[in-house]
């Protein structure tokens, strides 16, 4: 059974850092594109970064580049993302997602199977 778990949001303030922990069982971890994807209350789901092991593709939505960092933990099956700079805006819910054979370019969230439940990031002004 394909299992994923994100973890690692809370409150923090402008300008501050978190990262995110997506931990995964029950497929090949290489196998397979891992995301992370947002969503604000009124807001439609966005893609955040994606980053696939058997390719090395990843993908950062344009906002995002230059402050979040997406890696990957092969030993333990465990993709993070580094966030920086964090600004009130980057407040959602996070979500990690998995898209079977996928390519981590292709960071678009209709194309992922599998989703773990969110953690809040909350960033203040």
């Amino acid at each position: 059974e394909v299992q994923l778990q994100a973890s690692g949001g809370g409150l923090v303030q402008a300008g501050g850092s978190l990262r995110l922990s997506c931990a995964t069982s029950g497929f090949i971890f290489d196998d397979y594109a891992i995301g992370w994807f947002r969503q604000a209350p009124g807001k439609e789901r966005e893609a955040v970064s994606c980053i696939s092991n058997h390719d090395g593709l990843t993908y950062y939505a344009e906002s995002m580049k230059g402050r979040f960092t997406i890696s990957s933990d092969k030993a333990k099956s465990t993709v993070y993302l580094t966030m920086n700079s964090l600004k009130p805006e980057d407040t959602a819910d996070y979500y990690c997602a998995a898209q079977t054979l996928g390519s981590g370019d292709q960071c678009y969230a209709p194309l992922y199977d599998y989703w773990g439940q969110g953690t809040l990031v909350t960033v203040s002004s």
